[in-house]
């Protein structure tokens, strides 16, 4: 009798209910008989009648069986025959690779020497991977020679790796127990090819011609491709492109459901692998999908292949690197900061330097400076009143341009243009023409940045400067100068003479009225007209004579230039006393 517990009932006498469709109790049979023979077979049904599912296969096992016809048809693949084993105590029997190197003792009790450069040799046995140093007995020393490191593997690091023969090659340092050998050198049976090679990689985004050397081993005919770093080249220190190993040369032909990656390649999938014989000076390669150029070996190279080919011609092939592609320098647009020449050194340099000075011009023309008087021409009455000192610096071809203060005119004088330079309309960045004493005659206009100035005055010394320098200037500049200070020089002269020039004052008068039109004729904006009307409409009595203070008052208002020399002496000549003037005099200079 079998008793069930029900579901969460403790197992306890009287917790146990006797199931009553179980009625067999006994194990099932698993000794069968067919055709005579007797065979086991797995019980399908456990104590109590209950299916067993343990022993049966499961729907994706009947499944997998339903699918594999040709295997049950045909049986199981054959496998292919591994290739033959040869231990590697056979194959590397008495197969010595040996290194000459060297290591440096330091000599700390000795005056005569701080240090001895002593010569190793350094063995490496192919059938164990052990290693052993000796160096050569020298009789009379004084040091104990020999063997330095036993036969033995040689740890490489603390994580319980050890030396290779891969780690062994000329020009390397190999740390054994402290102590740092340097190899340079090794016996013919450790002899390696070695290629000088180009990739050719111009054909992609920003591609180049670089340099390789291949190391062919005939050891175990591996293959190693190392770069040629330069200085400065920009690139990172990786010493190796491909590692050492065996390179496929021709794989099998491949299946369409053979993967195209593998992680590993047997002599299964490739037909054929890289030799000696596929390496040639003046000849491609490809290695791993790169092609790489051979275009010369070295001298042990060449030795063997004379010797083990019969091949006698190791022309190298001269190299030419493709010139780099020169690339038109875009100046930018000046955005009108500072000067041309400062802003354009951003262009050439990651450091602009400040542009050149001309020394010898600046020491030889410190503090000189040519002053000129401007006025503004705008369409307002009051701008055009405005009057202005330009100075021209020699010493850096600037130009800056004062106000004077007026009193009571409404506007700030002051500094209205800071020293710097002014380029003529119409130049451009690349070819920028500026503004020098050449083009300042008086009463030509010159543009500042959108406001034209008209020249009506000079200093003495602009005349006489030009007039010392005259190969320097155009003629006509000079003779512009000229004119308009001839008239104030006879002022003068006839000031300071004690004869009148013209015999009487109604003479000197007549004639400096005619001197005053014509100098007049340069500011053409005066209205001949408006000047006569206000002076009649101040004289109310119409006796012709009007307060001095009060006729200057009213010229100034009128854009009339008495600070002229000529006005200022007509205004003299018309002066009765020192606070009255005869208008009507003055106003011959400007008829209507």
């Amino acid at each position: 009798m079998s008793s069930e517990r029900g579901p969460a009932l403790p197992f306890l006498p009287g917790c146990a209910f006797r199931d009553p469709t179980k009625t067999s109790f006994h194990r099932s049979q698993t000794l069968g008989y067919k055709n005579g023979f007797a065979f086991s077979r797995l019980p399908t049904v456990g104590i109590g009648g209950e299916r067993l599912y343990v022993n049966q296969l499961s729907q994706a096992e009947l499944d997998e069986l339903s699918n594999t016809r040709p295997t049950l048809t045909y049986g199981q693949a054959r496998q292919a025959p591994p290739s033959g084993f040869i231990p590697a105590h056979v194959a590397f029997d008495k197969k010595i690779l040996k290194f000459d190197a060297y290591f440096q003792e330091d000599v700390p009790l000795s005056t005569e020497e701080h240090y001895r450069i002593r010569q190793v040799g350094i063995y490496y046995y192919l059938e164990d991977d052990s290693i052993c140093v000796i160096e050569p007995v020298v009789k009379n020393s004084g040091i104990p020679q020999g063997k330095l490191i036993r036969r033995h593997r040689v740890p490489k690091n603390d994580r319980g790796e050890h030396y290779h023969w891969k780690d062994l090659n000329r020009g390397m340092d190999i740390t054994m127990y402290g102590r740092t050998y340097h190899i340079v050198d090794c016996d013919p049976f450790t002899q390696v090819l070695r290629f000088y090679a180009m990739w050719d990689d111009t054909n992609s985004m920003f591609g180049e011609n670089r340099p390789y050397i291949i190391h062919y081993y005939l050891a175990d005919d591996t293959v190693e491709v190392r770069e040629v770093h330069k200085h400065n080249d920009g690139r990172d220190p990786f010493p190796v492109l491909i590692k050492r190993q065996r390179l496929p040369k021709t794989f099998v032909e491949k299946q369409k459901t053979f993967p195209s990656c593998v992680l590993e390649i047997s002599d299964q999938e490739v037909l054929e692998w890289y030799t000696a014989k596929d390496f040639a000076v003046g000849k491609s390669t490809t290695l791993l999908g790169r092609n790489f150029f051979i275009y010369d070996c070295d001298e042990f190279t060449r030795n063997f292949y004379r010797d083990k080919f019969g091949i006698t011609d190791f022309q190298p092939v001269e190299i030419k690197e493709k010139p780099p592609e020169e690339v038109p320098q875009v100046i930018p647009p000046y955005n009108g900061y500072g000067f041309l020449e400062d802003s354009l050194q951003n262009c050439f340099s990651l450091f602009p330097k400040p542009p050149r000075k001309d020394i010898i011009k600046m020491l030889e023309n410190d503090h000189k400076v040519l002053r000129y008087q401007v006025a503004l021409e705008s369409p307002n009455p009051e701008d055009r009143k405005r009057r202005f000192i330009l100075s021209y610096f020699l010493s850096n071809d600037m130009i800056s341009i004062y106000e004077p203060p007026v009193r009571n005119s409404g506007i700030i004088g002051g500094k209205y243009l800071g020293k710097t330079r002014i380029a003529k309309p119409g130049s451009t960045t690349d070819n920028a023409v500026y503004y020098g004493p050449s083009d300042f005659t008086i009463g030509s206009t010159i543009e500042v940045f959108g406001h034209r100035f008209v020249i009506t005055d000079a200093d003495e010394y602009v005349l006489n400067y030009m007039e010392s320098n005259a190969e320097r200037f155009p003629a006509a500049t000079l003779q512009s100068l000229r004119d308009h200070f001839r008239p104030r020089q006879v002022v003068e002269e006839t000031a300071k003479s004690d004869v009148p020039a013209l015999g009487s004052s109604q003479q000197e008068l007549d004639e400096l009225i005619v001197r005053v039109q014509e100098e007049l004729k340069l500011h053409n904006y005066l209205n001949n007209s408006s000047i006569r009307e206000a002076l009649l409409r101040c004289d109310k009595d119409g006796s012709g004579v009007l307060d001095k203070a009060k006729f200057l008052s009213l010229c100034n208002s009128l854009s009339v230039p008495t600070n002229a020399v000529l006005v200022n002496k007509l205004i003299d000549l018309c002066s009765c006393g020192e606070d009255k003037i005869n208008y009507r005099d003055f106003l011959r200079a400007f008829p209507s």
